[in-house]
């Protein structure tokens, strides 16, 4: 029913991008861009969305600035590393996989996602 006003996605596509209390902010379900453009409030959403990619863009940038100024002095700079996932080579395909690295369930119990940047 009024499948027409929902892009012919199934019930299950439709409820995937749900909010879910008690999950990380750096959940893409949180996306402010995301909630104005499901809710038809499309200008804001495009505003939103170029705010969200310049924020990207400032945090890229000041993060090779840094990774420049430490080369420079020969001093060590930890590249970028996502919270809840590591690099590693598929023992099967040998190809680099991100695997969950663990972390993310015990913060969801506690609640506390002080590790997480703010991205949003």
């Amino acid at each position: 029913k009024y499948a027409e006003n929902m892009y012919y996605f199934s019930e299950l596509a439709l409820t995937l991008n749900a909010p879910e209390n008690g999950t990380a902010p750096t959940d893409s379900r949180w996306r402010p861009d995301q909630r104005l453009m499901e809710n038809g409030r499309w200008d804001e959403a495009n505003a939103e969305k170029q705010r969200l990619e310049e924020k990207q863009r400032i945090s890229r940038k000041r993060r090779e600035a840094e990774a420049a100024r430490a080369s420079e002095d020969g001093t060590p700079c930890d590249p970028y590393k996502p919270l809840w996932f590591e690099r590693k080579k598929d023992p099967v395909t040998q190809e680099l996989a991100h695997v969950y690295k663990g972390g993310y369930w015990e913060s969801k119990e506690k609640q506390d996602w002080s590790l997480c940047p703010d991205i949003f």
